[in-house]
């Protein structure tokens, strides 16, 4: 066990601290309704609407947005690592699900929303802050007028595949 001083440094000086910062998320919300998916996600990637705070907290960030396919870049920090010195699965799968979401998102018209359904992750390479910029591409598989089905895949800088998912969206009609 580590020793603490009062300030919650431990005393072998390793402790690292992060701080977080994120727009109001009912903002952020309300821009979601007034605009197409499209639009709104194009704003959100060129920096006119804020991202997500999911997005800060994690550390992920939108690049593009064209209709039905988004892209997301990463970088692996260690505060997402597991205890084995990796970042953590839960991390992959909040990327994942975010590009697949996203993706269905940049289909949909302004007033209609989606919710995840379910999620499958395939965890199929580890990355740590030696992996370098993870690209993040969701993009959709069947877009119906009820349900969307949609895949996304994370790669490495030279394109190795380091996990993939694919998610059904439930679409959900605005008033």
């Amino acid at each position: 066990m580590t020793a603490h001083t009062t300030d919650g440094t431990d005393t072998t000086g390793s402790t690292r601290r992060r701080e977080h910062e994120w727009s109001d998320p009912a903002a952020l919300a309300a821009a979601a309704t007034e605009l197409d998916g499209l639009e709104f996600l194009r704003r959100i990637a060129d920096g006119r609407l804020p991202g997500a705070p999911i997005g800060s907290l994690v550390g992920f960030r939108p690049v593009s947005a064209e209709p039905g396919r988004v892209v997301f870049e990463f970088e692996p920090a260690e505060h997402q690592y597991n205890p084995i010195g990796s970042v953590h699965g839960g991390v992959y799968a909040t990327l994942l699900d975010s590009a697949c979401g996203c993706a269905v998102h940049s289909t949909l018209p302004a007033g209609t929303g989606y919710t995840s359904l379910d999620l499958s992750v395939r965890f199929l390479r580890r990355i740590t802050v030696d992996t370098g910029t993870v690209t993040c591409t969701g993009h959709v598989v069947h877009a119906g007028r009820r349900t969307a089905l949609a895949r996304a895949e994370l790669t490495d800088a030279g394109g190795k595949l380091l996990g993939e998912a694919t998610s059904s969206c439930m679409i959900l009609p605005g008033p």
